[in-house]
């Protein structure tokens, strides 16, 4: 018990980051739903839509960082994760330079799904972009701190972001409350300003923490100036590449959602929108501990220790598991409540307490492709999971969600029309997936490290 009990502190620590980064995503979609105009909330949900999808799948890139410098950390060499820590931030520099030309030119994407040129989404985006890059370098010196166990360093520092997050918010939305009558409130922009601010405020901090932590001491990220190890950057790309592409297929499928039912009207993206929020809280359980169960699982093989590694990942994708289906007990309870606290619109309200049936069904299979996927990754197996979670969420997910939620075949009942056919069809695609990987996950473990 005493190694599942580290794990549940370790998980915890993450757990607490977590929430405080998915937090900024929160507070703009319920303070936008209460102090703005549902037009307002529409836009933030294409906006972010786009946006979350290529943060999540760039910043996934970067986990390759995880095992990597996690198993550095367990064979007792500070010099390799130092070294590996200033590879990673190169890493971060070519990817911020991707990601800045899809959100200063995102309209081939908004074209592949009909939608019309949106200069209020177009601006909210080019703000993001400016803070894209403080954005991934903080990831980076998130991936240190969890792969060396210390996740509290940049937690910390999380729950300052958020806080600071809120303050900004509230100041760009509600103006005249802060005694700046003159100025007009900005809405969703004032959303992604605030969002560009915390982020280089955060970055500044985890500069600081380098400078003065004696936990972070030992590794000497900053002691030296590294060109790209075209090698070393070789192998992160080969391990983050899949996994990037695994984020990108799970993030996406909320993005063409999120798109496809803009053609339903602002009420249901604006319900959609308050689902999909609320179902990325939920995750961040699941996934602080997938995160933690592959951290500790990485550091167990690069100690050659294999069947502590077995047993460290089974516990975390019971754990997990476990824990998904009393959260998923709850929201069935509690839905009603949960969705007055994001808007008090009563027609959006009937369209989110109906989509939130499908948050309450399909949190355990999430909870176990998460934690099997960072399992997975620890091994170095990476490649075939992108593939099977592609197959999964784009083939059964978004095309069989498109078909039940637009009948396209004319024989879908009418409570899987519209917005539900969507999140059914993502449940499925879920269940799919946690089936695959957890199959997967039980061959690999069995065999030795490589």
């Amino acid at each position: 018990m005493r190694p599942l009990r580290d794990l549940l502190r370790l998980a915890m620590s993450v757990l607490i980051g977590q929430l405080a980064v998915i937090g900024f995503g929160v507070a703009d979609t319920v303070m936008l739903g209460h102090y703005s105009t549902t037009a307002n909330l529409a836009t933030l949900s294409i906006g972010q839509a786009i946006y979350i999808t290529l943060y999540v799948s760039l910043s996934g890139v970067t986990q390759s960082l995880l095992p990597t410098l996690g198993r550095g950390f367990g064979a007792g060499t500070p010099h390799v994760v130092g070294a590996g820590f200033r590879q990673g931030l190169w890493l971060a520099a070519g990817l911020c330079v991707v990601g800045m030309g899809v959100l200063l030119w995102p309209q081939p994407l908004l074209a592949l799904t009909g939608q019309a040129r949106d200069p209020m989404v177009d601006r909210y985006l080019t703000i993001l972009a400016i803070g894209l890059p403080a954005a991934l370098a903080f990831r980076v010196h998130a991936a240190l701190s969890q792969a060396i166990s210390k996740p509290l360093l940049t937690a910390a520092l999380q729950i300052g972001g958020l806080l600071t997050k809120l303050a900004l918010n509230a100041l760009f939305l509600l103006p005249d409350q802060f005694g700046m009558h003159g100025m007009t409130p900005l809405g969703a922009t004032g959303c992604a300003i605030a969002t560009v601010l915390t982020q280089y405020g955060l970055l500044a901090l985890a500069l600081l923490q380098h400078r003065h932590s004696a936990a972070l001491r030992p590794y000497a990220v900053f002691s030296r100036w590294d060109w790209p190890d075209w090698a070393a950057q070789a192998h992160l790309l080969r391990l983050g590449g899949p996994i990037g592409l695994s984020l990108l297929v799970e993030v996406s499928a909320f993005t063409f959602m999120a798109l496809f039912i803009a053609r339903l009207g602002d009420t249901v993206l604006a319900a959609h929108q308050i689902t999909a929020n609320f179902a990325t809280v939920l995750y961040m359980l699941p996934l602080s501990i997938s995160i933690a169960t592959g951290s500790v699982v990485a550091q167990h093989l690069g100690a050659g220790d294999t069947r502590a590694a077995r047993h460290t990942a089974w516990s975390g994708v019971g754990t997990a598991a476990l824990l998904s289906v009393a959260i998923g007990l709850a929201v069935w309870l509690e839905r009603g409540r949960i969705i007055g606290w994001y808007t008090s619109d009563p027609s959006v309200q009937a369209v989110a307490y109906h989509l939130f049936l499908f948050i309450a069904l399909y949190q355990v299979f999430d909870a176990v492709q998460s934690s099997s996927a960072f399992v997975l990754r620890s091994y170095h197996i990476a490649i075939l999971p992108s593939v099977l979670y592609a197959l999964s969420l784009w083939g059964i997910g978004l095309g069989g969600g498109y078909m039940l939620g637009f009948n396209t075949l004319g024989f879908t009942p009418p409570a899987l029309q519209g917005a539900a056919g969507f999140w059914m069809g993502n449940t499925v695609g879920l269940a799919v997936a946690a089936s695959c990987f957890a199959v997967l996950l039980w061959q690999v473990a069995r065999k030795p490290a490589r």
